[in-house]
């Protein structure tokens, strides 16, 4: 077997700049992949993240009849006196923080202009308002107790040009099927560097929310942190009741795991096509050597070297190949992995709604994409060597002194 490898390794090495090409584009394949599944899943993760932060959290209790989609503010649908559910459920040791929401359906309208939005009632002091807390660029943030302050998001404070201090017109639906209107007073702008979330989300105090959409004392649902995403099911079993529904974020964010499977059955095909490209030069480097060295074949096979053996031989140097290709392509697209992970990569507003995508997206590489990578590249290397192996083991060993014709 030693003395296989070393043949091999002195074959490649007759043709070192062919070789190394080959290993090369081997290796860009690997790193584009890399890349790729990087970026990938760097999206996923990131939207996912964005969701659990500012829209569904790691979990929800919602009344039996409430449907988000539908943003009902009918009584039966809310939850009555949230703040001492609120407080129950905080109280539990993996919680890290719950706070009533109420949601509602609304029109901005500013001069001519006007922007369907979402609106939320929120507790100011919660530690699950720390995004637009932390995210604020202008302003101040609000206060349980501001009865005129409404905070709005930095796209669409662009569009709209309005700053801190500035009044802007609410119309809201409410509990009783009608539309009410008032002016508020910008206190802040926030910027969650997800430009359609907030171009179309408002926040005003909860009891402003509940006052202007006639819910008082309800609420639509009971925003959920945990300290840690495995103890969902935990607290899941502690909050099982019949009187409310408790919404995972798993549950809220069913888009997200249909994509990912979609997603993982995609990148293998991309994993199949781009390593498949680059095969085919490994193939024509091995068949180059085989026309080249076929005398050399002739004689190791007229001195009894058995078909197999030469096979192997060709299978050794596809192997070192990989080992080289692979190598090169776990640098490259480290690096690159490496600085999109720091520094994102700027893909400006996607304009899509209900999908938490960021303006710039980080690479996120995990070992399990990395080792499957890896062996599909192997795999594919090894396949790619089956035909020019076959093709030398079945040459004739007087014809192939001759010249090289084939049997």
């Amino acid at each position: 077997m030693i003395a296989l490898l070393k043949m091999a390794l002195r074959d490649l090495g007759r043709n070192r700049r062919r070789s190394f090409f080959s290993a090369l584009a081997l290796g860009i394949g690997v790193a584009l992949l890399l890349l790729i599944a990087a970026f990938i899943t760097g999206e996923m993760r990131g939207s996912l993240e964005s969701s659990i932060k500012l829209d569904s959290g790691h979990m929800q209790v919602r009344a039996q009849s409430y449907k988000l989609e539908k943003l009902s503010l009918a009584y039966e649908d809310l939850i009555q006196d949230p703040e001492a559910l609120a407080a129950q459920i905080a109280a539990l040791a993996p919680v890290k923080a719950a706070t009533p929401r109420l949601y509602a359906s609304g029109i901005v309208a500013v001069a001519d202009q006007t922007f369907g939005v979402r609106v939320i009632g929120i507790d100011p002091p919660s530690d699950a308002n720390a995004p637009y807390r932390d995210g604020l660029v202008a302003g101040e943030f609000l206060t349980a107790d501001d009865r005129s302050g409404i905070l709005i998001g930095k796209s669409l404070a662009d569009k709209t040009n309005l700053n801190p201090g500035d009044s802007v017109n609410l119309l809201v639906n409410t509990s009783n099927g009608e539309v009410d209107e008032q002016s508020f007073v910008i206190r802040g702008v926030y910027r969650t560097k997800i430009p359609t979330y907030d171009q179309a989300t408002v926040f005003v105090p909860l009891a402003k929310a509940q006052a202007i959409t006639q819910t008082e004392n309800h609420a639509s649902a009971i925003f959920i942190l945990l300290k840690d995403m495995e103890l969902v099911p935990q607290v899941v079993a502690a909050l099982q009741t019949s009187q409310y529904q408790v919404l995972t974020f798993a549950d809220m964010n069913v888009l997200f795991t249909e994509l990912e499977s979609y997603m993982s059955a995609f990148m293998i095909l991309i994993y199949i096509i781009v390593l498949g490209i680059t095969a085919t030069v490994i193939v024509n480097t091995l068949i180059m050597a085989v026309f080249e060295r076929t005398r050399e074949i002739g004689i190791l096979s007229a001195m009894g070297m058995k078909s197999s053996r030469i096979m192997a031989m060709f299978f050794a140097e596809s192997f070192f190949l990989a080992v080289g290709g692979v190598a090169i392509g776990l640098v490259l697209g480290g690096i690159a992995v490496a600085y999109l992970a720091r520094y994102g990569f700027f893909m400006g507003d996607f304009g899509i709604q209900g999908f938490m995508i960021g303006e710039r997206i980080y690479a996120y590489l995990t070992l399990n994409d990395t080792v499957t990578l890896t062996i599909t590249a192997f795999v594919i290397t090894l396949l790619a060597a089956v035909y020019p192996a076959a093709m030398a083991a079945q040459m004739e060993p007087v014809d192939a002194m001759r010249g090289g014709k084939q049997a």
